[in-house]
């Protein structure tokens, strides 16, 4: 049967493809389309759910919530191929781009617009010298600045214009177009027979110019008549079919009146010859022809004797370049005009010519009749002599084929790399193909013996900033070390040429522009004031950084900027920034205001204040203004409260630009008062006092963006008034935000929300006027779905409505939102949660009466129940504040709440699971005060059935749960039974989720310490093995609670056990792990008593293994420190240990036990074991002068220790042996331990100062302190 099926199925799809149907054809699809039912859905899915996702990412989903390893690592993890779009590279999904480009948007892409400039004049260094004329100076710079400003002004102003007249001839189109219906081209001319009456040729209407543009029908102009290139309008009527004249006449060039230039009037001849100026015959007359328009060639016309040579045609723009006559070399007679010339030309050719009689050679007879007749000889001129006469020859004397240069083939550049690239010799990491614009000459393999001392310097340069940006950190840290010891070798000049164009480089990516900077960082350091000519080549570099989205590039730029002026000083800072002030780019302007701000706070207000008064009322350019005020906005910004001491000079500063004439200085000032304001907060009112009125005024007058910044600063300016004045200048303002609140501006409505918070919150408004006066207004207006999806939007309002609530209280508030806890648009309802959240945490559920908690209680039931966004925790959060406020009030609704719990955990998706846990461990208090045991009982068995959860997020939430569960009802009524619920634990400490160790270790320690007993001890001898594992994780809490939990578990089954395990752990060789045994070995002496742990610990020192041995000094450093005054009891017993310990030649050894010296002795400070501690001092101070920083911190800390125990007297004999030592470097050593002696027991030491007998007029005699001893 199926073969026949199959035969009949073909025949028919011959057929169909045989019968000529309009579905056959095939049209363009880019105009038509394609089919218009491929989009749509073939069939109709059974569960929506299943078909939302891709069928990749429903793949990946299901993988990645089995993983178990860290969110931040899951986020990168690859998606295949078909995930990423075909045009990304290879690898283009498997992590974050890098590259500082790839997240730049495009005004912050502006920074590589800008050029880094040449150095510049540094006035200090020259002093009195006049400077280098190749050098720029800041006169040079101003001048340039005037000159790019000048040109973009002039620009604009033809753009203006080109627009007024394009405005304008559509205007004029518009007004014809509405006039009477154009007529026929044959319609016989209005003023025909006036016309006829003067003038015997017809003319047609074609012939009326309509108004000063070239006409459809004109005559094309062409090259040899400049005078056509824009035809005027005609004085005398001209026909259509009119004479296109000929270019080389000179009587077309100039028309008279103003005739149509290139018209010829009715009668002129068509010259033969071309004339100028009558110096050719005429011909006779002919009719001219239209076709005659192309001209003969040069060549062929007669030339006349005497014309002017015209080599100034090459000047008439707009002439193509032709060949040389004939390829000879032409005379002056045979370069002919090629057309008309323009007055210019005529009067530059007579110049010429003027200059050519005056500079003529003189003749014999004039040099006989200059010179005297002795003493002079004339010589004879070689015999190739051949004087030059005019310009025009020595111009055209070799003239080229095509009047331009030929084509050479340039050498070929044999090094260039066309496939494979090469190895950087010596060493050197690897390249990147953008590199090689930089770096490429390393690759060349130059004996660098040959090489000039210069080009060795930048040789070795560019090698070690090759280390810093690719290599690896071993390379990367030697180079860094010797760029900044060999700064000033190397010369500013050389370092910042090749440092600065690799910051601008494109490609740059965060790691190598962060390594860069920290170059550039020490080496400003070092270099200190040779810095000044570069200042501002740096400054283009860093001052993007400033606005940089990153906060750890932003701190980057700030501290360069701020090392730079330390270094470079104020009048150079001010010299290379001020032609930037008023830059056309605003872009510069903005990182240049943000620049200054940085110099302000590096050196001080008082000494930018003085410059900030002249730029900030400069005349000459309003983005001078504009820049100073933002200056002063920024240096609010950045230094906060600092501002105080020079808030009224800043303000008197910029006062005066609230009255600008232009919109964006009135803004940016009524801004940075704001700024000001809110940096000087709750301080500085009196500094306002001048800016009040003119700010009052402007809120009744502007509109727009500038009454935004207007009201914004006096919403941070009355937060600082009194109550009494706060309140009446709310109530006045008000008027004007309320009617503001309904602004379809972004902008304007958090500056709104804004200024309504700092209102509300001020101590003289009340409540009432709140309650009446702005209330129903604020509701109807911001409380809208539209709010909720901005992000800023909706944290502006959630504050303001917060602020609204402190003084109106809970009720009015959230009586006038529970109803939307139910609205369709999720983001709103997430947006009321949060709102009602916050009010309820911070005052509390008292206001809420029985019908509203009905209303909550629902409402927040179905928010939780619909939510469908990843942002789960807002939700959760909401719902545990509201419960907990409500606490026993809840009693009613928990049956409800817990029924939903129960539902959810039973949910096929993930997420659903993990909020319902969570939610348990957020009401589980409030159930405890509800009596609520047996539900509580009931929620623990439910979830200890879902303990074999694969999902790790979910897991960790179920393990959350059970552990507040177990919190509040206590380990004997806790259902499951403890002795049930450990073993099952027992295998989940292995997994290696993050959320899930957390959670598991917390409730296992917790179980520990309080129902220990529950277990047997072999159950917790498992876990100690498991436990191990987990101090390798890598979480510092993980690690903290694991090591705690050794503690509970050694109570509860005994130290040995433990002991034994924790001390065959010593033996791994990973550090982190060693160390956290070491810390656990310490808490369980600490827990069970130090005699049951220390002989165990002693003997293991004598294991000839170095990690063992460093593991056993470490436990003791960590035991003294835990125990303090208990280990007077242990001093004795273990100062032998330390002995050999402080005698080893292993660095670690005496370093660790320099450290369990200084915890020993600040234990047993003042208990009498002051023997053992100078004993072991003796051993301490032999390694004072060791060079490794962290033996010298633990031996000087160790000193310190003991100072505090033995008193500074015995510390100061030791000292004073080397105080005055002849070898500088072991004075040193002995001063430093001085001056830390004198910071610490500076009063102490007075009385062990040595006796000095007394001189003549000096007493040093204390005799007061020998009554006192």
């Amino acid at each position: 049967m199926d073969p026949d099926i199959a035969k009949t199925q073909e025949e028919r799809k011959r057929l169909e493809q045989q019968l000529a149907s309009i579905t056959s054809l095939t049209f363009d699809t880019d105009l038509y389309g394609g089919n218009d039912r491929d989009s749509y859905v073939t069939s109709i899915p059974v569960t929506d759910d299943d078909e939302n996702l891709d069928s990749i990412d429903n793949e990946v989903a299901r993988k990645l919530a089995s993983y178990t390893a860290p969110k931040s690592l899951l986020k990168e993890m690859p998606r295949g191929a078909g995930a990423e779009d075909d045009n990304d590279d290879a690898f283009g999904g498997f992590k974050k781009p890098q590259r500082i480009i790839d997240r730049e948007d495009d005004y912050r892409k502006r920074r590589l617009n800008r050029v880094i400039s040449p150095e510049r004049h540094d006035a200090f260094a020259a002093g009195e010298k006049t400077p280098d004329p190749s050098v720029r100076t800041y006169a040079d710079v101003m001048r340039e600045e005037a000159l790019k400003r000048e040109k973009e002004e002039t620009l604009k102003r033809i753009a203006k214009k080109k627009e007024e007249e394009e405005s304008a001839a559509k205007s004029d189109k518009a007004t014809e177009d509405k006039g009477p219906k154009r007529r026929n081209r044959w319609d016989q001319s209005q003023d025909d027979g006036a016309a006829a009456a003067k003038k015997p040729k017809t003319t047609s209407d074609w012939d009326l110019p309509e108004d000063a543009t070239p006409g459809r029908w004109d005559a094309t102009p062409t090259p040899g008549r400049l005078g056509d290139a824009t035809p005027s309008a005609s004085v005398g009527r001209r026909n259509r079919w009119d004479e296109t004249p000929t270019p080389g006449r000179l009587a077309d060039a100039t028309p008279a009146g103003g005739a149509t230039p290139g018209a010829t009037p009715a009668g002129m001849t068509w010259d033969a010859t071309p004339k100028i100026s009558g110096l050719a015959t005429p011909t006779p007359k002919r009719q001219r022809s239209r076709w005659d328009e192309t001209p003969a060639t040069m060549g062929s016309a007669t030339p006349m004797a005497g014309a002017t040579p015209a080599a100034a045609a090459s000047f008439t723009p707009g002439i193509t370049p032709v060949g040389g006559v004939e390829l000879a070399t032409p005379t002056p007679g045979a370069i002919n005009l090629r057309g008309a010339i323009t007055p210019e030309q005529y009067n530059l050719l007579r110049w010429e010519k003027d200059i050519e009689e005056r500079n003529r050679p003189l003749t014999d007879e004039e040099l006989d009749a200059m010179f005297p007749q002795e003493g002079y000889k004339i010589l004879e001129p070689p015999a190739s002599y051949v004087p030059i006469r005019t310009p025009a020859r020595k111009l055209l004397a070799t003239p080229t084929p095509l009047g331009t240069p030929l084509y050479s083939i340039p050498e070929e550049n044999r090094g260039q790399q066309f496939d494979v690239p090469k190895e950087a010799p010596g060493g050197l990491p690897f390249m990147k193909p953008e590199d090689y614009q930089y770096f490429g000459a390393l690759l060349n393999e130059d004996d660098e013996e040959e090489l000039s001392p210069d080009e060795q310097k930048e040789r070795k340069i560019m090698k070690l900033l090759l280390k810093v940006k690719n290599g690896t950190p071993p390379q990367r840290k030697t180079a860094l070390r010797q760029l900044t010891d060999k700064a000033r070798e190397l010369g500013a000049g050389p370092l910042f040429n090749r440092i600065l164009p690799l910051l601008m480089q494109p490609t740059l990516e965060d790691q190598e522009r962060h390594l860069l900077v920290k170059v550039i960082d020490r080496v400003l350091y070092k270099l200190d004031e040779l810095v000044r000519p570069y200042v501002h080549k740096i400054l283009v570099v860093i001052e993007p950084l400033l606005i940089d989205e990153d906060y750890y590039a932003r701190v980057e730029g700030r501290e360069i900027i701020s090392n730079l002026s330390k270094a470079a000083g104020l009048a150079t800072m001010i010299a290379a920034m001020r032609p930037d002030i008023d830059n056309i780019d605003e872009y510069v302007r903005n990182t240049t205001a943000r620049a200054f701000s940085v110099v302000a706070s590096a050196l001080g207000i008082p000494a930018l204040l003085p410059f900030l008064k002249a730029v900030c009322q400069s005349k000459k350019s309003w983005q001078a203004r504009h820049t100073g005020i933002k200056i002063v906005q920024q240096i609010a910004i950045l230094i906060g409260c600092a501002v105080l001491p020079h808030l009224r000079s800043l303000v008197e500063i910029i006062e005066h630009g609230l009255l600008d004439e232009n919109q964006k200085v009135r803004t940016i000032t009524a801004l940075s008062l704001a700024a000001l304001a809110e940096a000087a907060a709750p301080y500085g009112i009196e500094s306002f006092d001048s800016v009040l009125k003119p700010l009052w005024k402007g809120i009744r007058s502007h509109r727009g963006k500038v009454l935004a910044a207007f009201l914004k600063a006096i919403g941070f300016i009355i937060p600082l008034m009194d109550a009494l004045y706060a309140s009446y200048y709310t109530k006045e303002v008000m008027v004007i935000l309320i009617r503001e609140f309904q602004s379809p501006d972004e902008e304007m409505k958090k500056i709104v929300l804004k200024v309504v918070k700092q209102c509300v919150s001020t101590e003289g408004v009340e409540a009432d006027y709140i309650r009446n006066d702005i209330l129903p207004e604020f509701f109807k207006n911001f409380w809208v779905r539209r709010m909720a999806l901005d992000r800023r939007n909706y944290r502006q309002l959630v504050e303001t409505t917060v602020e609204i609530a402190n003084k109106v209280g809970v009720a009015d508030i959230v009586g006038r939102i529970v109803e939307d806890l139910k609205d369709e648009s999720e983001p709103y309802r997430r947006m009321v949660m949060e709102t009602i959240e916050k009010v309820v945490a911070n005052l509390g559920a008292s206001d809420i009466d029985a019908r509203l908690e009905e209303l909550l209680i629902d409402g927040i039931l179905y928010a939780f129940q619909e939510q469908t966004s990843d942002d789960a925790n807002v939700m959760l959060n909401g719902f545990g504040a509201v419960v907990n406020a409500l606490g026993q009030r809840v009693k009613p609704y928990l049956p409800q709440i817990c029924g939903t719990i129960k539902w959810r955990l039973n949910n096929k998706s993930a997420k659903v699971r993990q909020q319902a846990a969570d939610l348990i461990s957020r009401i589980a208090v409030v159930m405890k005060q509800c009596q609520e045991e047996q539900l509580m009982g009931h929620l623990g068995v439910v979830l200890y059935e879902y303990l074999g959860e694969e999902y790790p997020e979910v897991l960790g939430s179920i393990l959350g749960a059970l552990k507040a569960i177990v919190n509040v009802i206590g380990m004997t009524k806790m259902t499951p039974p403890i002795k049930d619920l450990l073993p099952r634990l027992t295998p989940i400490l292995k997994n290696r989720h993050e959320k899930v160790q957390e959670n598991c270790i917390d409730l296992v320690g917790r179980i520990a310490d309080r129902g220990a007993e529950f277990v047997p001890a072999r159950e917790w001898m498992r876990i100690c093995f498991e436990l191990l594992e987990m101090l390798k994780a890598h979480k510092k809490g993980i690690r903290r609670a694991t090591v705690n939990t050794f503690g509970y578990i050694a109570k509860a089954i005994g130290p040995q056990d433990v002991l034994a395990t924790l001390l065959n752990n010593l033996k791994v060789q990973e550090r982190q792990n060693r160390v956290c045994t070491t810390v656990a070995i310490a808490i369980v002496a600490e827990t069970c008593s130090p005699f049951t742990v220390l002989p165990a610990l002693m003997n293991e020192y004598r294991v000839p293994e170095l990690n063992v041995q460093n593991g056993v000094l470490k436990s003791l450093s960590f035991l003294f420190e835990y125990i303090g005054e208990m280990g007077k009891d242990y001093i004795y017993a273990v100062t032998p240990l330390l002995e050999d310990a402080l005698m080893d030649r292993d660095l670690v050894h005496r370093q660790t036990a320099a450290s369990a010296v200084k915890h020993m002795a600040l234990g047993v400070a003042g208990l009498g074991c002051e023997d053992a501690l100078i004993h072991l001092l003796n051993y301490v101070w032999p390694n004072i002068f060791e060079t490794s920083p962290h033996v010298i911190n633990a031996v000087m800390e160790a000193i310190e220790g003991m100072r505090v125990a033995l008193g500074a007297a015995v510390v100061l004999n030791y000292c004073l042996q080397g105080l005055f030592h002849p070898a500088r470097k072991v004075r040193e050593v002995y001063w430093k331990i001085y001056n830390s002696l004198y910071i610490g027991a500076q009063d102490a030491l007075v009385a062990a100062y040595p006796v000095l007998e007394d001189e003549q007029n000096n007493v040093y005699s204390r005799p007061e302190l020998m009554m006192f001893v």
